[in-house]
């Protein structure tokens, strides 16, 4: 038997709160066992868990694995902005005035991802 990814873990500062902006961008919920200070945080959603677990290092350098998001009801421009509302950085815009292309962000400690077109402008194009 093969084995199964179980979580995605991230490294960081302060689990809790990174893991409340990623609930807020993956419309889930930061569960209900983990506290402010605790030096651990899940967020279990449909695509992926992602558990974040404190360390003492900050990030130093690019991220070797990052999370590519595909947003389900809305253009991939429009998720971009809510992402930047929620609290995430512009690192790198790769659009392309075709409307292909990504946009790369950070997430409030640094860690990149990249957001992709949805299904429906893919399928549009």
């Amino acid at each position: 038997m093969s084995s199964l990814v179980r979580h995605v873990t991230i490294d960081c500062a302060d689990p809790y709160a990174l893991a409340g902006f990623w609930a807020g961008v993956l419309d889930a919920k930061v569960s209900d066992d983990d506290n402010p200070g605790d030096p651990e945080a899940l967020v279990e959603s449909a695509g992926a868990a992602l558990l974040f677990i404190r360390v003492p290092e900050a990030k130093a350098v690019k991220n070797r694995v990052h999370l590519d998001l595909q947003p389900q009801d809305r253009t991939r421009d429009e998720e971009v902005e809510r992402l930047l509302a929620l609290g995430a950085t512009l690192v790198g815009d790769h659009r392309r005035p075709d409307g292909t292309g990504w946009a790369t962000l950070a997430d409030p400690e640094g860690n990149e991802f990249c957001v992709e077109r949805s299904a429906a402008e893919r399928n549009a194009s």
